[in-house]
């Protein structure tokens, strides 16, 4: 049976400078180990620490562009055009934000 998820919830970012991040599928909000699906804005500069999540992860990049480093270098993925980085467990990455505004 379908389930409504009336709002998402409101997460404190771990990493370096403050990044919003509205949860609408997850742990958190909807109790959901699998996979995660969030509204995240970030501004430039901004750094997470490395991680290997245990679900997987997908980004898509609405603004700026985002880099993500990985065990075999670095890749740039900018909103225009559309592309995605993904990580599947147990794929270490570390996003960053590489221009002035990322949503």
């Amino acid at each position: 049976m379908p389930t409504l998820i009336p709002q998402p919830t409101r997460i404190t970012a771990a990493g370096k400078k403050a990044k919003l991040i509205d949860e609408y599928i997850g742990r958190i909000n909807s109790k959901t180990s699998a996979l995660s699906v969030a509204h995240m804005r970030s501004p430039q500069g901004w750094q997470e620490p490395g991680q290997a999540p245990e679900f997987d992860e997908f980004t898509i990049v609405l603004k700026g562009t985002l880099r993500v480093q990985h065990e075999s270098g670095s890749l740039d993925v900018a909103a225009e055009p559309s592309t995605s980085p993904s990580a599947c467990p147990p794929s270490p990455w570390k996003p960053s934000t590489a221009t002035p505004e990322w949503k």
